[in-house]
């Protein structure tokens, strides 16, 4: 009796670990957002939602569609840290005459909407612009 207590303990202390795996192997922990870009515009492939989160996961258009490279996932991360100050000012740029792609990126400093011809955009700006094209292109195999 005294070894069937013993392995009941054991296996009980064992329980919470592998449930822990088991959640952390199985999507039940999920990571959390870099951010979400809405890009609208002329052209049949300019409308693109964007979610991109930390472990380089990406949604495009509501749909899973693969994850970023490594380099990929530190440029977004960098990107993310550049906008804090702009974003958490609600930074609107607003578009000229002859714009072809309107952007609006949220984040949990906050949000920065802008054109790609806008005056006075920062050089995060035009980061984001190349992100968000080779994000497009390479994860979710969107032509351009």
């Amino acid at each position: 009796m005294r070894g069937r207590r013993r392995a009941l303990a054991a296996a009980a202390a064992i329980a919470p670990a592998s449930a822990a795996l088991a959640l952390s192997g199985c999507g039940g922990i999920k990571a959390p957002d870099l951010f979400v870009l809405t890009r609208s515009g002329a052209g049949p492939h300019a409308k693109l939602t964007l979610l991109v989160n930390e472990e380089g996961g990406v949604h495009c258009n509501g749909k899973l569609a693969g994850k970023l490279s490594d380099d990929q996932i530190v440029k977004a991360r960098a990107i993310t840290e550049d906008l804090e100050k702009p974003a958490s000012e609600h930074l609107s740029l607003a578009a000229r005459p002859g714009s072809v792609l309107s952007y609006r990126l949220r984040d949990a400093s906050g949000t920065v909407s802008f054109a790609d011809n806008s005056v006075g955009q920062p050089k995060v700006l035009h980061e984001l612009q190349l992100f968000v094209l080779q994000a497009a292109q390479r994860v979710c195999r969107l032509p351009e």
